[in-house]
């Protein structure tokens, strides 16, 4: 049982984590704070939290745990504003989608008392925002990675993996580096190609035809460009590097595949197709089939 847990942030990601741990009984009182009014308002409204502050003072006071669920680039200034008001007792862990960056701007802000902070990633979301996105059922079964850095106490790491295991997630643990490669790949990049070709669709002149006849494929490829531009601004600068290596990489592919079809290779062409398809596949029967996963994974060969 936590007594007081502190929620920056409490639109979907937040608002969920608030939500999940309430629904378990884990927390006895949770306090709701951010840049919007109407947000927090909202958040109050919808039970997600039990009351909510701009004060930062008010809100650390007695604080067992505060999840930081902002975009990225305001980790830094956050920490710093909770800085003077941390407690020694008092556990801070971030939601962020990208983690050396989070880190960089955690050692800065915080000095001596990064101890405290225990990095963190749940892989959950949806392309709504906002508190009234949030769901208590979010984390479900979902996988959250955490990032431990090499100052934090043993029993702080296992207090954050507690919190998520709690809202139902499944924990793993990666190093912010290898998180970052990973995510670069698997997240980051599908969402920049998700927004490249909406805005691509969207400029064309007669785009209103085109989004008319826009279908399921359409639809299921391009679903995750409804996310937050603001957030996804962020994560796509603070991970630069490892997207930029994944772009050229699939730049390259594309550039394989263009070549086979202006030279009308087929068997070439159907060759990717089937090979992507079977490792789709591959894939997505190994979810299915999953047993619960252990509690820590490898740097991937």
């Amino acid at each position: 049982m936590l007594g007081k847990v502190v929620i920056v942030g409490v639109g979907l990601i937040g608002g969920s984590f608030a939500l999940a741990l309430k629904g378990a009984g884990a927390a006895r009182q949770v306090v709701g704070m951010g840049r919007s009014q109407e947000a927090l308002a909202r958040a109050l409204e919808l039970g997600i939290v039990d009351s909510v502050t701009q004060s930062a003072a008010e809100a650390m006071a007695g604080a067992d745990l505060v999840l930081l669920a902002a975009p990225v680039a305001q980790t830094g200034p956050i920490l710093a504003a909770l800085l003077p008001y941390l407690e020694p007792g008092t556990v801070i862990t971030d939601a962020g989608s990208t983690k050396s960056d989070v880190v960089a701007s955690a050692r800065a802000a915080l000095g001596a008392k990064v101890s405290q902070f225990i990095p963190a990633h749940p892989i959950a979301g949806r392309e709504s925002n906002g508190p009234d996105a949030a769901l208590a059922g979010l984390y479900q079964g979902k996988k959250a990675v955490i990032t431990p850095l090499p100052e934090n106490a043993a029993g702080d790491v296992g207090l954050v993996a507690a919190a998520w295991r709690l809202c139902g997630a499944i924990v793993h643990t990666l190093t912010p580096e290898q998180h970052d490669r990973i995510f670069a790949a698997v997240s980051h990049l599908p969402h920049l190609l998700a927004f490249a070709l909406v805005d691509d669709i969207a400029k064309k002149p007669h785009a209103g035809q085109l989004f008319q006849y826009a279908a399921s494929g359409f639809r299921d490829f391009t679903r995750i460009a409804g996310s937050s531009p603001e957030m996804w601004r962020d994560i796509s600068l603070a991970n630069r590097d490892a997207l930029l290596t994944e772009l050229d990489a699939y730049l390259a592919q594309l550039t394989v595949l263009r070549g086979r079809l202006a030279a009308h290779d087929g068997p070439g062409i159907e060759a990717i197709y089937t090979n992507a398809q079977r490792a789709r596949r591959a894939w997505s029967e190994a979810i299915e089939s999953a047993e619960p996963a252990q509690p820590q994974i490898q740097e991937p060969e």
